[in-house]
């Protein structure tokens, strides 16, 4: 349906009378009437009914009329968005990332990115850690946020942006957990039923590696692609869930200790990564110093005094090993060897 019809209807609604109508809409009286009745004859109903001097809408015209200031609104923000389009002054970012750091990292920082940088529209895409990879080759996202761990990675062809390193907790009841201090050993876990993500993420790909080091077999109870089922399975006291020390929750009754191999906490290392042949590069890298500065900022370093805080509320500073599960995120280990020898590993998992 011709737009300026629809003009035509509204503004004779607005104004009362074809007259001042087509004065505003600079048009001629005949030529606004013909478009009237041309736009009645495409609707099959009558839009106008004298009302003395001037018109008024039928009751079928009211709902016709509505409609169409409806449509005009959304026809005029399309062009206008055309034309930032066309001059470039609007950009779109896509940034993979998997459910879990979508979770912990994405709602806060989403809020600081809007505030930061105007010209540039952030799309959020859910994928798998195994995936991104290809969806960057493809130009189906334009930068990932990912675990550095297991997967190859080629430098030539992908660039990244190492961020602050975390590592891997283990949660549970007190009485599943009060033997274990503030960090244990990974084979400390043997005779507990274990709640654990599934493989399509690096988390568990982590822990699997390191139960093969240590020559452990895990009592799994359950597995799941929900980190908040583990934590809720882990709070009703039917085992102990195995979780990265990013993320928040508010299961009050849950203790959680650093899980160790060889004296070392089991390293999980984000980076923001992307394909240096495809990446729009001024706004990738825009990204990853904002997304650097607001995990630097968000997660601190923890002091693992075996404390518990009372009633305080996560603020992205330290916690404690033996924090509850409000603190999930804070606890962290400090040494650099860790951090190193994890880097030093190639490739992607997420």
């Amino acid at each position: 349906m011709d737009l300026k019809l629809l003009r035509a209807l509204v503004g004779v609604a607005e104004h009362g009378t074809v007259s001042k109508a087509a004065e505003v809409l600079h048009i001629t009286q005949p030529a606004l009437s013909r478009q009237i009745r041309n736009l009645e004859a495409q609707a099959g109903f009558k839009l106008f009914e004298r009302a003395g001097r001037g018109l008024r809408l039928t009751p079928r015209g009211e709902q016709f009329a509505a409609d169409s200031r409806n449509f005009l609104t959304s026809a005029n923000a399309f062009g206008e968005r055309a034309q930032e389009l066309r001059r470039g002054d609007i950009k779109v970012l896509r940034v993979a990332a998997a459910a879990l750091t979508i979770e912990a990292m994405f709602p806060a920082f989403l809020k600081r990115y809007v505030q930061c940088v105007r010209d540039v529209r952030m799309v959020l895409i859910d994928a798998h850690a195994a995936d991104h990879l290809s969806l960057l080759e493809r130009r189906e996202a334009d930068v990932s946020v990912n675990v550095l761990n297991m997967l190859p990675l080629d430098s030539r062809r992908f660039a990244i942006r190492p961020l602050q390193s975390f590592h891997m907790l283990a949660a549970g009841v007190p009485a599943l957990m009060s033997d274990l201090g503030s960090a244990s050993d990974i084979t400390r876990l043997a005779g507990r039923p274990l709640l654990l993500l599934d493989r399509s993420y690096a988390t568990r790909n982590v822990f699997d590696a390191a139960c093969h080091l240590a020559d452990f077999k895990p009592n799994v109870f359950l597995e799941s692609r929900s980190v908040n089922t583990l934590l809720a399975m882990a709070d009703a006291g039917h085992g102990v869930a195995v979780v990265p020390s990013a993320l928040h929750s508010s299961y009050d009754k849950l203790r959680t200790c650093v899980v160790t191999h060889r004296g070392e906490p089991l390293p999980l290392n984000i980076a923001v990564v992307w394909d240096r042949q495809n990446a729009p590069l001024r706004h990738v890298e825009a990204f990853a110093d904002l997304f650097e500065e607001h995990v630097r900022e968000t997660y601190r370093p923890a002091a693992s005094n075996g404390s518990r805080p009372r009633g305080s509320k996560p603020r992205g500073r330290a916690g404690t090993a033996k924090a509850t599960s409000k603190t999930i995120s804070k606890a962290r280990p400090t040494g650099r060897s860790a951090v190193r020898r994890a880097w030093q590993r190639p490739g992607l998992a997420g």
